[in-house]
């Protein structure tokens, strides 16, 4: 149990900042981890309602911190 609860924490944040550091698109990289978790729903790893929320959760805050990497990036960029 603590195990999913941290992997749900941590995973679903970062999978959103890599995929969205790869592709340099920040929805693009949402709507890819968004697919794996309802993959991973699908098949039975996440059980639970609270669970899913806990990944939802996570993946706002992962949206938040690829928004602001971009735009420290294309700040950078220009000046």
């Amino acid at each position: 149990m603590w195990d999913q609860l941290i992997s749900a924490l941590i995973f679903p944040g970062l999978l959103v900042i890599i995929l969205t550091r790869i592709t340099y698109q920040r929805f693009v990289g949402l709507g890819l981890t968004i697919i794996l978790i309802a993959a991973s729903a699908r098949l039975g790893f996440t059980n639970t309602w609270w669970l899913i929320g806990i990944d939802a959760v996570s993946m706002t805050l992962g949206f938040i911190a690829a928004t602001h990497m971009l735009t420290k990036r294309r700040q950078a960029e220009e000046g």
